[in-house]
């Protein structure tokens, strides 16, 4: 390890990929929750690419202990994350989650005035949710029966366009009701999703950099400063840019909450490639060397959408075949060295699945054996045998 203050990319590879569990599996006994935690949320748009994500940084658990973690156990919860997208994370994280998302600044409504909720109407509309949710699991249709009963008829007015549908006014703050902790997803019913309150909402937690939060903290001293010196642990070193770009939140927003916390002394300027960037205080230590191997990540991996800059985890020909516009998380990847180096996609019928994986740069022999324990490991995680073909991916994005 070394101490600098000038950071190259090889270095900063290397750290984040050992700290979310991409150079080596974690020990046989580390719990679901703390390999999400080291993610910093596993997205679950897809919930089979979730239980792959986190799988495959460990050695030994499979989908079903992901799903004993998130429905028998409680110990990881499903819910709306940073973009309002599908997150699985730590229960007991929830209020930092909680307060950090509910911090960021919202912009205008999209919706038009006659569709849009007025901020009094959002609040009503929050309060009933969390009160139509306690203690029982809700479809979308039973939570709108229920607050059109707590707020008024308004609120479930047909006026928002949606795959070819309308939904109900109240849903444009659904994902709110994620962000301040008073909802999450329940287990399916049928082929239903249902919702229901967290199991931890309000409870006091502690991050892996020791610090502690409460719910409500938002200020840069509280939990909103310790939820970025998580990010900047896991995907550090980073400009303001690169935090705004991953919540989608405001730039200049980010940039405050940045000269902040550097002026208390939370986080530390560093030069990234000639970039100015941060990292936690006093936290500079990183590898000497790239990291080494190769890893198939599935769709969403959380590696690939928050990893920056961009163009350096997508070198080369990688920047054309494994982005969607630009847009990480769309193709599955093959990560060589820390770094995307071709696609692949899974086909599973009954108990086999067949693994087409499309590498962009020749592989050495050693990396070829990697490739099929992995391979292997990903069959392991989806309690499926695997079969590796070695091809172009002919399916496109989100197949």
């Amino acid at each position: 390890m070394t101490t600098t203050s000038m950071i190259m990319w090889d270095a900063a590879s290397a750290r984040r990929a050992e700290r979310q569990f991409l150079t080596g599996p974690t020990w046989s006994g580390t719990p679901v929750a703390e390999v999400v935690g080291a993610m910093m949320g596993a997205h679950a748009q897809v919930l089979s690419a979730a239980e792959v994500s986190v799988g495959v940084r460990t050695s030994t658990l499979t989908r079903a202990d992901v799903r004993a973690a998130l429905w028998d156990e409680r110990s990881l919860i499903k819910t709306y994350g940073p973009r309002g997208t599908v997150r699985l994370l730590p229960a007991g994280e929830l209020p930092l989650w909680s307060a950090a998302l509910t911090a960021i600044p919202s912009g205008p409504s999209p919706f038009p005035p006659d569709v849009r909720l007025s901020e009094e109407q959002a609040a009503q509309v929050l309060a009933a949710i969390g009160e139509a949710l306690e203690d029982t699991c809700l479809t979308l249709d039973e939570m709108t029966e229920e607050i059109v009963a707590l707020t008024g008829p308004w609120a479930g007015d047909r006026v928002m366009p949606a795959f070819q549908d309308m939904w109900p006014r109240w849903r444009q703050v659904l994902h709110r009701a994620g962000w301040a902790g008073t909802l999450c997803f329940g287990p399916n019913r049928g082929r239903k999703a249902t919702y229901t309150r967290p199991p931890v909402a309000g409870a006091v937690g502690g991050g892996t950099d020791g610090a502690t939060w409460t719910d409500g903290a938002t200020g840069t001293d509280g939990a909103l400063g310790t939820f970025v010196r998580r990010y900047l642990g896991a995907y550090g070193p980073a400009t303001p840019q690169h935090f705004a770009k991953w919540l989608a939140a405001p730039t200049g927003w980010a940039g405050t909450v940045f000269r902040e916390l550097a002026a208390a002394g939370d986080i530390g300027e560093v030069d990234f490639e000639g970039t100015r960037a941060w990292v936690a205080a006093g936290d500079t230590e990183f590898p000497d060397g790239p990291p080494r191997g190769v890893r198939l990540l599935p769709y969403f991996d959380a590696y690939v959408i928050a990893g920056q800059p961009r163009e350096r985890l997508f070198p080369g020909a990688a920047y054309e075949r494994a982005l969607a516009g630009g847009q990480a998380g769309n193709y599955p990847v093959l990560l060589v060295d820390g770094v995307v180096a071709g696609v692949w996609h899974q086909r599973r019928q009954g108990r086999r699945t067949t693994v087409t994986v499309e590498p962009l740069v020749r592989l050495t022999a050693r990396q070829e054996r990697e490739l099929g324990e992995q391979v292997e490991r990903v069959g392991e995680v989806l309690e499926a045998r695997a079969e590796l073909v070695v091809g172009e991916v002919k399916v496109g994005p989100h197949a």
